[in-house]
């Protein structure tokens, strides 16, 4: 409201006598009147399922409004969607007129009721005032109409929710951790005592903070303390209350040994028996000179205290980025990309002498754009080839100098970062296309590794999906998002339904996202190298739900060579890669350092 001015002593008896009047009636200089205007009682008005309410509408400015008419603008449903037909209905509809300082209460509620389906509804009202056509003058403005706007929400109930009147709400235990999910059971009956079935259920909770309530009545709590869930079903409502302890995991990372590698980027490693294998990647500047990440290093950790370089195998790339055992020791295989000659691809290795690998066969055809990730089935080698629209290429490699193409696949037109295989069964992380799952022999589809058939496909996990790993004792799959504009997120999906994987838990720390993972099955815990916020350890013991970060789940974290949350290439800093448990340890590629054994936190 604007301020107004003090009027000079010789006009304030003249003003006194003139109230009201204009200035001609007055024959001298008035105070400015204060503006009309309208107000409504409250900005946001709850008519619940009743849809029945009141508001006051008032008019707070100095000169009379009339007529003032309730105009319902619109009425939508959650998503945003005006619904036809139906609106907010006043009474009076129009007040005639508002003087100054009049307050009109309204009646407000809903038309057409039958046509809105059960759920949650929008609304708006506005009163609209008219004043004339210029009559009145504020301050050089010309004022045609007044109006105020009022928010309105309101509930439809099902004949299910109607029909509620007695709730009882239960559950296993009140005695929990946080992380741990436990059931809510919720049974419903109507004034005969007669079941209700189908009944939508609306959770609260107390602290609003401490925990998440799913739609099918998990609970998981994130915080210590008393938490108080409140169930209800049209009026009838129950609750129960929870004590929450912390789930109390410690635990340390331990250096055993390190293998430096100082020369060029370590990419990926795997280890098998007594020997480790790791790639290198892109361009390091050393000195006066760049070095090539062309090389697959070979590290004899027989003794993990001081593992020692054995051999190296030189392969025309600019980046090894990928190595993989086969589960019998016999051979590997390195991928390798930025070629400057065409000879992307994918080289085969017989490990006869695992400390001396010999080139067995290549193979380039198709390839050229270059082998970002490898994984190796038995006789086949699942290839993901770089670029939009390259995709899966899956190898017979049944005889590795003379590697053939038994299936292509096509995910869409995102490109294809990662692979894993298990139980018959391809996990692509396929980056904006998110997850897919392809049939590759496990026989849900008919699928063969000559003829994978996709089973199913999840694609709204955020974008930017870079790798997998399946856990299918547990039935999830844990996914990481490699996007370095966000914070960084693991997706835990639930495939206990193949054909119908959903997400039901994240896990998140800020500045970097994940790389690669390596899970602890038997100990339930997850490694997850994190770039430069370096090695997590994650406890997945149970049913997984919610935000996991939030529920005391990290056991424990290890920046093994100093960090500062960057993974600065430039530096010595910590920058992993990925983790691999073998024989009790494990064992980290880091891009600056090299290789590194660490005792794991029991």
């Amino acid at each position: 409201m604007s301020h107004v001015p003090t009027m000079p002593s010789t006009h304030r008896l003249l003003a006194a006598l003139c109230a009201g009047l204009a200035w001609a009636a007055c024959g001298g200089p008035s105070e400015p009147q204060l503006p009309p205007e309208l107000s409504f009682s409250a900005t946001m008005l709850e008519l619940g399922p009743l849809r029945e309410g009141e508001v006051d509408i008032r008019n707070l400015g100095g000169q009379s409004i009339g007529p003032v008419e309730m105009i319902s603008v619109a009425v939508q449903d959650l998503a945003g969607a005006t619904v036809p037909g139906v609106h907010i209905t006043s009474d009076p509809a129009e007040v005639p007129t508002l003087n100054p300082g009049d307050t009109r209460t309204i009646h407000l509620g809903i038309t057409n009721e039958a046509s809105l389906q059960p759920g949650f509804y929008d609304a708006v009202l506005v009163a609209s005032g008219g004043v004339g056509p210029c009559e009145v003058h504020w301050l050089g403005s010309c004022l045609r109409g007044i109006s105020a706007q009022l928010t309105i929400h309101f509930t439809v109930l099902s004949a299910e929710e109607e029909a509620a009147a007695i709730l009882t709400l239960s559950t296993s235990t009140t005695e929990i951790r946080t992380g741990d999910v436990v059931g809510l059971a919720v049974e419903v009956r109507d004034d005969a005592g007669e079941l209700v079935q189908g009944a939508p259920v609306t959770w609260t909770l107390n602290p609003a903070t401490a925990g998440f309530v799913g739609a099918t009545g998990q609970f998981v709590a994130y915080e210590s303390g008393t938490v108080t869930i409140t169930a209800q079903v049209g009026d009838a409502e129950d609750a129960v209350t929870f004590n929450v302890s912390e789930r109390g995991l410690r635990g340390a990372f331990t250096t055993v040994g390190r293998a430096r590698e100082t020369l060029r980027f370590t990419s990926d490693l795997w280890l098998h028996g007594d020997v480790a294998y790791s790639g290198t990647w892109g361009s390091r500047q050393v000195g006066d000179s760049v070095r090539l990440g062309n090389m697959l290093n070979v590290w004899d950790i027989a003794d993990p205290t001081s593992p020692t370089l054995s051999s190296t195998l030189e392969l025309d790339a600019r980046t090894v980025n990928d190595v993989k055992v086969r589960e019998d020791g016999t051979l590997a295989i390195a991928t390798h990309e930025g070629s400057a000659n065409g000879l992307n691809g994918i080289t085969i290795l017989d490990l006869t002498d695992p400390l001396e690998p010999e080139v067995v066969g290549r193979f380039t055809d198709e390839l050229q754009s270059g082998v970002h990730n490898v994984w190796i089935d038995g006789d086949y080698a699942y290839l993901v080839v770089d670029g939009i629209g390259n995709g899966l290429r899956i190898l017979d490699i049944s005889d590795p100098s003379l590697p053939t193409v038994a299936a292509r696949f096509w995910g869409g037109e995102s490109f294809l970062h990662d692979v894993y295989v298990r139980d018959g069964l391809a996990f692509l992380s396929h980056w904006n296309a998110g997850l897919i799952i392809l049939d590759v022999g496990h026989g849900i589809a008919g699928g063969t590794p000559s003829a994978p058939v996709e089973v199913a496909r999840l694609s709204d996990l955020s974008g930017q999906t870079h790798n997998a790993w399946y856990w299918p004792e547990a039935g999830y799959v844990f996914v990481g998002e490699e996007d370095f504009s966000a914070p960084g997120v693991m997706h835990v999906v639930d495939v206990r339904n193949l054909r119908e994987p959903r997400e039901v838990a994240t896990y998140e720390i800020r500045d970097q996202p994940p790389h690669n993972f390596w899970l602890d099955e038997a100990q339930s815990t997850l490694y997850l190298a994190w770039y430069g916020q370096g090695l997590r350890a994650l406890d997945v013991s149970g049913d997984l739900m919610g935000q996991l970060d939030r529920q005391g789940r990290e056991i424990t974290r290890a920046l093994y060579n100093f960090g500062f949350g960057e993974c600065d290439r430039s530096t010595a800093f910590t920058c992993s890669w990925a983790p691999q448990l073998h024989q009790g340890l494990l064992w980290v590629s880091d891009m600056n350092e090299g290789l590194i054994a660490l005792e794991p936190p029991r």
